[in-house]
């Protein structure tokens, strides 16, 4: 079956339009060539024949500037590499405990998760653009990693970084305030802080540029309405592109309220893991702007509803609804259904060229919660079980077992 799901995979990636000329780690490439070696400006580089630039903070180029000593195409290969090495961490800390849990080889398990890991349209365009999401996904979840087994010491560092890379990820500093994990935040707080810091002590010109002038200019981004922009502040501009920013801000208040109270609700559950998935997909939303290849943020999402439909008993009709809306959402999520309604204007356009942002709010407001085993605080480490066939049937396993698989490690610190 991996053999087959893996020719399919290959000759879907080899045949299937998607290829985006890594058009993103064009720009990082250019950008950091004309700062370092050229004596140019950052934040002045434009890719050729479009007004694209270089939109990250400073110190997303000073952990770029390795790029000045390579050539265009090494560069592709070590940012490819990179961001597959970061998926194939990703499959591991989220799909392996779940083959554990279930008794399934686990080789077996991530085979077939890279799979369908690799056909799904957001992380192929992250891939094909030479995006750095996946890699900041990566930082962020080894941060979650580090709170579920109990690691805190260092925990904070990946979120941390990935802020001062990119600003998006500071909403997982506010869950770490908000979730009162006091520790990681402040360690989080202080390393994006420090790397910024550091980044202007370096740069102070681009710094400078960056935070009074580059930050502002949406046009290096993108036009806010464009069809891409699954986010809430894309759904306005497409509805009213002469819109203000009150409407949204009042939408993200409101989506930071759900936030706050599901993230709450995990971590009373003792399910950190959704806590930060869930911070994810609230990320997506109020995010000014969300592009469909950002949507790799939701992965983690997609795969706890998977994972709570597995939990439930066969047949039962709660797991045949969380069944249908994780392959549903997997389905949707990873097709390009939304460029249907590129240039419409109608009705029919307000939902369907805005499906993923529908998508994200079902998921921040549904996305179950796993409870935790109440026998768990008396069984100790791991409960090791014997491994069986993935082609086995799987025998009916009541809702309350004996394994808190809700922490990556199936131990939960809690």
């Amino acid at each position: 079956m991996v053999v087959g799901c893996a020719s399919f995979v290959a000759l879907f990636l080899v045949f299937v339009p998607g290829k985006r000329g890594f058009f993103d780690v064009g720009v990082y490439h250019g950008a950091v060539n004309l700062w370092l070696r050229d004596g140019g400006g950052l934040y002045d580089y434009l890719r050729p024949p479009t007004h694209y630039g270089f939109t990250y903070p400073p110190f997303a180029a000073l952990v770029m500037s390795p790029m000045a000593l390579l050539g265009w195409h090494p560069t592709i290969v070590v940012s490819f590499m990179l961001s597959v090495f970061a998926g194939a961490l990703l499959l591991r800390w989220l799909v392996g405990p779940m083959a554990e849990r279930h008794g399934w080889e686990r080789w077996y398990a991530l085979a077939l998760a890279a799979c369908l890991f690799a056909v799904f349209g957001p992380l192929r365009d992250t891939l094909s653009y030479g995006q750095v999401n996946i890699l900041l996904l990566a930082l962020v979840f080894a941060d979650a990693r580090l709170l579920t087994t109990g690691r805190t010491r260092w925990a904070g560092i990946g979120i941390g970084l990935a802020t001062a890379i990119k600003l998006t990820p500071a909403i997982f500093i506010g869950y770490l305030w908000l979730t009162g994990r006091w520790r990681a935040a402040r360690l989080a707080t202080g390393v994006a802080l420090g790397a910024t810091v550091l980044a202007a002590a370096v740069a102070p010109t681009e710094s400078r540029v960056f935070w009074t002038e580059a930050i502002w200019n949406t046009d290096r981004i993108g036009s806010l309405s464009y069809i891409s922009n699954q986010s809430l502040r894309g759904v306005l501009a497409r509805v009213d592109p002469s819109a203000g920013t009150g409407v949204w801000l009042l939408l993200v208040v409101a989506v930071l309220v759900i936030w706050a109270i599901r993230v709450r609700r995990a971590m009373a559950a003792g399910d950190e893991v959704a806590g930060f998935a869930l911070t994810a997909v609230a990320g997506c939303l109020v995010s000014p702007v969300t592009w469909v290849h950002h949507l790799v943020w939701v992965i983690p999402a997609l795969l706890l509803t998977f994972d709570c439909a597995l939990r439930e008993a066969p047949g039962s009709p709660r797991r045949r609804r969380l069944l249908t809306a994780s392959w549903g959402l997997y389905v949707l999520l990873g097709s390009s259904m939304v460029w249907i309604w590129w240039e419409s204007h109608t009705w029919w356009s307000f939902i369907g060229g805005n499906a993923f942002v529908w998508a994200c709010l079902g998921l921040l407001a549904a996305m179950p919660i796993r409870q935790p085993d109440p026998l768990a605080a008396n069984l100790g480490p791991r409960i090791a079980r014997p491994r069986r066939s993935p082609h086995a049937p799987t025998p009916h396993t009541p809702r309350v077992d004996h394994e808190p698989s809700f922490a990556f490690d199936g131990v939960s610190p809690n």
